[in-house]
C-alpha cells in the first residue's frame, strides 16, 4: 500500500527506538523480529527474559538481535524510579514507584519512552487502551497547548487513505475539544503524507437542521478556522456533502472542503466508533490506529484482536511520529 510504502522510506534511514511492553506475545515479538530484520526500527521488547525467551522458542523467532529488558532485573531501575517521582509531583513515594515499575510493564515502557530510552511505545495486544493510556498521560503528558488526547484511525485500501476522529478516547467532546481534535488531526494526515482536507461532520449542512447538537459542530468549526486559519476546514457537514462532489454542490456550494474531505471528525466517540467500524467490515478498509494525538511523545494503542501485520503497520506509524518529533525537538 502507497502508505507503507512512503512510511518504510520515511522511517528506515532513522530507524528510531520503539518499545514494545508486551513482548511475551507472539504477535509483538513476532513483528519486533521482523522490524528489526527489515532495518525499519531499533525494537525494545520487555517482559521476563525466560517467558520472552519461550515464545521465541516456541514459535521460532531469532530474537538474538534484539534490545531485551526485563522490569525485574533492569540495571538502570533506580534511575527510573528517581525520574518517575520526580513526574508525579508526590503522587508515589520511591517505594511505590520500584513496586509499580517492575509489576507494570506499560508503565516500565513509558518511562522508558520519558527518559530518551525509546522514542515511542506500541501496546494493547494483551492490555486494554486504558492500560496504554493511562501512563501516557500521567507520564508523556500533552503538549503544551493540547488539552486532550484523540485516537484516530488511518483508513486505507489500495490507495485510498483518510482519517477518522476521535474514535477512540472521548466519549462527549465539545466545542473546544472538535476543534482541536480537527487540528490535531490534520497534523496527523500530514505526518502520513496525506494533504489535509478537515470535515467537521454531523447530521446537518450548513443549518439545514438546527439543535444544540449541530450548533457546537458550527462553533467548533470557527474555532478550529480561528485557529488554524490557512487550514482547509469546514463544517457542519453531513458525511455525503464532506465526501461526494455531487451533493456537496447542491448542500454547501462555496466549500473549499466539501466533496474532497480526506479527514473527518465525528461529532461524538459513538458515532467515530461505529463510522469507523462500518467502513472497515462494509466498505473493506484497513484500519490502522488508534494513533494518540497531542502527546509529548508517540505512544500507541494496539487492538487485542491484532495480529502481527497490524503490530507492524502501527510500529511504522509511531516511528514516523518519532520522527516528527525529533525534528521539531
Amino acid at each position: 500500500m502507497k502508505l507503507f510504502e512512503t512510511l518504510k522510506q520515511k522511517v528506515s534511514p532513522v530507524r528510531p527506538t520503539i518499545v514494545f511492553p508486551e513482548g511475551v506475545d507472539e504477535r509483538v515479538l513476532g513483528a519486533a523480529v521482523r522490524l528489526k530484520t527489515d532495518g525499519m526500527v531499533e525494537p525494545i521488547v520487555v517482559g521476563a527474559k525466560a517467558d520472552v525467551e519461550a515464545v521465541a522458542a516456541k514459535h521460532g523467532f531469532d530474537i538474538s538481535g534484539l534490545t531485551q529488558y526485563d522490569p525485574a532485573t533492569y540495571e538502570d531501575i533506580d534511575v527510573l524510579v528517581e525520574s518517575f517521582v520526580e513526574r508525579r509531583k508526590g503522587k508515589a513515594t520511591a517505594e511505590q514507584a520500584r513496586e509499580l515499575l517492575t509489576s507494570d510493564v506499560n508503565y516500565f515502557g513509558t518511562m522508558l519512552v520519558h527518559t530518551g530510552k525509546a522514542e515511542g511505545l506500541v501496546s494493547g495486544a494483551m492490555h486494554a487502551t486504558a492500560d496504554t493510556v493511562r501512563p501516557a498521560l500521567q507520564i508523556i503528558k500533552m503538549q503544551t497547548g493540547i488539552k486532550k488526547t484523540s485516537g484516530v484511525f488511518i483508513m486505507v485500501r489500495d490507495h485510498e487513505q483518510y482519517v477518522f476522529s476521535d474514535c477512540a478516547i472521548n466519549i462527549a467532546p465539545d466545542a473546544a475539544d472538535l476543534a482541536e481534535n480537527a487540528f490535531l488531526s490534520a497534523a496527523t494526515a500530514k505526518t502520513f503524507g496525506i494533504d489535509p482536507q478537515v470535515a467537521l461532520l454531523s447530521f446537518s449542512t450548513k443549518g439545514s437542521a438546527k439543535s444544540p447538537e449541530t450548533e457546537k459542530v458550527v462553533e467548533a468549526t470557527r474555532l478550529a478556522k480561528e485557529k488554524s486559519p490557512n487550514l482547509p476546514i469546514d463544517g457542519e457537514l453531513q458525511f455525503d456533502a464532506a465526501f461526494v462532489p455531487s451533493v456537496a454542490a447542491k448542500k454547501a456550494p462555496g466549500s473549499d472542503v466539501a466533496g474532497k474531505a480526506n479527514v473527518f471528525v465525528f461529532p461524538s466517540l459513538e458515532a467515530g466508533n461505529i463510522g469507523y467500524k462500518m467502513v472497515q467490515r462494509f466498505g473493506g478498509f484497513e484500519a490502522i490506529g488508534p494513533i494518540l494525538q497531542g502527546l509529548n511523545k508517540p505512544v500507541n494503542d494496539l487492538s487485542r484482536g491484532c495480529n502481527e501485520e497490524d503490530v507492524y503497520k502501527l510500529t511504522l506509524i509511531t516511528a514516523a511520529q518519532a520522527i516528527d518529533e525529533r525534528n521539531e525537538a
